[in-house]
């Protein structure tokens, strides 16, 4: 179906230089105003159907655990755990990031609106929705995220910080994935600052973690 219409598409384009070249403008400008849009919108429907599809069959749905502190090194940790399982990953975060998490969590007012607060209305107002935030990729040591948007019925990306894609699929109340080959590899891997303790420490600790210990940040 793919290569038809790619074929498709490419014949039509073809034709319409050739028409122009022959002096048949009025066809060129029907094949390129409306014949090819039509072909071209119908392939990007398909992409992202496809693409769907793939990021489904590969990803894991996470929730918050917890915010805490990592007894080693004082840096804030979120604690992300997969819904399915009692698998944990944490994600090591600076302390304005867990900041617009915590506020979030505890639907603290703003006298003004956040930096997530602005993405949010931002998203709003161009009548786009935030459907899913996925955490994609662990890179030498550092998480990447990607944002799912939808704007006027086609599928939009956006690369974003795991942290503040967090934060904003709090504030949108959109579910958070994460890609399963991450989730095997940081459960396996402290990501986190050399002094801090060895993987197989920190994936007993965050195991045993109880109600108490995640304090008011619980979820």
């Amino acid at each position: 179906m793919e290569s038809d219409l790619k074929k498709r598409i490419e014949a039509l384009r073809f034709e319409a230089e050739e028409q122009a070249r022959n002096g048949q403008l009025d066809r060129a400008a029907q094949i390129r105003q409306s014949e090819l849009p039509k072909l071209e919108a119908e392939l990007k429907k398909l992409n992202a159907t496809a693409n769907q599809a793939q990021l489904d069959a590969g990803i894991v749905e996470v929730r918050i655990r917890g915010l805490m502190m990592d007894p080693s090194t004082n840096m804030p940790i979120i604690v992300l755990k997969d819904v399915a399982t009692d698998t944990v990953m944490p994600i090591w975060v600076g302390f304005f990031e867990v900041k617009a998490i915590s506020d979030e969590i505890e639907k603290a007012a703003a006298i003004r609106p956040t930096t997530h607060d602005l993405a949010r209305n931002l998203i709003r107002d161009l009548n786009a929705e935030l459907e899913r935030v996925v955490i994609t990729e662990l890179k030498d040591d550092t998480f990447l995220a990607v944002l799912w948007l939808r704007q006027g019925g086609e599928a939009v990306t956006i690369d974003a910080r795991p942290s503040d894609a967090i934060a904003l699929a709090l504030r949108a109340d959109c579910p958070i994935y994460v890609s399963e080959q991450v989730l095997q590899a940081a459960k396996l891997n402290t990501s986190g600052p050399p002094e801090g303790p060895t993987a197989e420490q920190l994936r007993g600790w965050l195991e045993g973690l109880n109600d108490e210990d995640l304090g008011r940040y619980k979820m």
